[in-house]
């Protein structure tokens, strides 16, 4: 563990980094640098400290434990998070590495994950309409299919039973479809739920019976199967503004909306705890990209947008609310000029995108 950025500040907030695996790594620290130029800039205070949790040399030297035991305990005084990606096939299966993840979102009750996707000038995009795209999928993060419940047995026989079931209340289907509602009021009026209640008619049925028991007024919704909307991102995308997902739902959506845009690498997310009683945690939306790891070639503009959402995130705490807005003018103008990795059109590396986005704060 290692502390940076300390300040002499009564209360700044405190923010822990957990960089974790592959370009996680890459992308925290260039978000570290970030950070540190828009303090100066913007005159104001952050306390980071970086904990080196990670799916390798961590785990191994750990009994292939890859964050600690008391990780809940040891972060929950911090005012946010910020976590650059997990996962390290080579070393440990996929399902241990998102471990610690999944315990965060569910311990502090993240429940709302909130995940934009938009078109960017300067970004070439496979749509062949061109036409501009501008939504946020807001995903259940606290339950549904990822509660662990369920087992296998036999394992390793003909005769294996693996039985995996997804858990939805009415309270979390309802605080999280809230959540979207008022998204919605606050953007452009539209409520996109995606279900598959012709198929699993317990669960997801649920989810369109709490939506009809709400107040929608003032916003128009829309309700599409899980397969249609996969279909209608790739086909009209740019009919979408707020879209409401269970959890797999929602993950596996969140891609594509990223595929659609431009590149996943341009997409930020935040777990928020919208009552403020825990910390919520920021995150780029992609993985750890172990191939491309510590190349100095991976796009760190979804983790830059993920810490502009979390300055704004902290603005009760004494953040200027313009911090936050002036990355996201930083990195609009970085990419409208094509000073982008090469995911994102462009033919700079991490560092070079890092100091063209720093010159424009």
């Amino acid at each position: 563990m290692r502390r940076l950025l300390q300040t002499a500040a009564a209360r700044a907030p405190r923010i822990a980094f957990y960089p974790g695996d592959g370009i996680g790594v890459d992308v925290t620290d260039a978000t570290l640098r970030l950070l540190e130029h828009a303090q100066s800039q913007h005159n104001f205070a952050l306390e980071t400290t970086v904990f080196d949790w990670n799916s390798s040399s961590y785990a191994d030297a750990n009994g292939g434990r890859c964050a600690p035991d008391d990780m809940i305990e040891i972060l929950r005084p911090f005012d946010a998070i910020f976590l650059g990606a997990v996962g390290w096939p080579a070393a440990r299966p996929d399902h241990e590495t998102l471990e610690p993840l999944i315990r965060m979102r569910q311990a502090y009750s993240q429940f709302a994950c909130v995940r934009p996707a938009r078109t960017y000038d300067g970004v070439p995009t496979p749509l062949a309409s061109g036409a501009p795209v501008d939504m946020v999928v807001v995903r259940e993060n606290s339950e549904g299919e990822y509660v662990h419940v369920g087992g296998r047995v036999a394992r390793g026989t003909p005769d294996e039973v693996a039985v995996q079931t997804a858990v939805h209340t009415r309270r979390g289907v309802e605080r999280v479809l809230r959540y979207g509602i008022e998204a919605a009021r606050e953007r452009r009026g539209k409520l996109t739920l995606v279900t598959k209640s012709n198929a699993q008619r317990y669960g997801m049925a649920m989810w369109e019976d709490v939506l009809a028991d709400l107040d929608c007024s003032g916003i128009e919704v829309d309700v599409q199967h899980v397969d249609a909307c996969c279909m209608n991102f790739v086909r009209r995308p740019e009919s979408f503004d707020v879209v409401v997902a269970s959890n797999l739902f929602g993950d596996i959506l969140t891609d594509l909306s990223g595929a659609v845009t431009g590149s996943l690498g341009l997409n930020p997310s935040a777990n928020l705890d919208p009552t403020r009683a825990n910390p919520s945690l920021f995150e780029p939306v992609h993985g750890s990209a172990p191939d491309i790891a510590g190349k100095g070639v991976a796009n760190p503009v979804g983790a830059f947008l993920s810490a502009a959402t979390m300055l704004e995130w902290l603005a009760p705490s004494g953040v200027p609310p313009a911090a936050g807005g002036a990355i996201r003018r930083a990195v609009e103008e970085s990419l409208a000029a094509r000073e982008s990795t090469a995911d994102a059109g462009g033919t700079l590396g991490t560092s070079e995108v890092t100091e063209a986005v720093m010159r424009r704060i």
